[in-house]
């Protein structure tokens, strides 16, 4: 399976500490195990999965698309709650 990562997730992956990207590596290696684990998000979000999940005891959202056809995963977003939904709606991401 191909793992895309959208540059806003880089960026914010870039600015993390050690032990926060290897909670996050393991929940990446969850979503290449189940790619649907993610919840579907519909309205202005249509294609869009977001799966909650802990990281550092903090409750983090990571959203992606996931392609059957192409058996790829596009890592979207990564953040908190907090103005996630907003923040990816206005990225124009798809």
């Amino acid at each position: 399976m191909q793992i895309y990562q959208y540059p806003v997730f880089e960026k914010s992956v870039k600015k993390y500490h050690s032990n926060v990207k290897n909670d996050l590596d393991k929940t990446i290696k969850e979503l290449v195990k189940n790619p649907l684990l993610g919840e579907m998000k519909k309205g202005d979000l249509n294609g869009i999965r977001v799966y909650k999940f802990k990281m550092v005891n903090q409750l983090t959202l990571i959203a992606y698309i996931f392609d059957k056809t192409d058996n790829s995963i596009t890592l979207l977003a990564i953040g908190s709650h907090e103005n996630f939904y907003r923040d990816l709606k206005k990225s124009n991401i798809h």
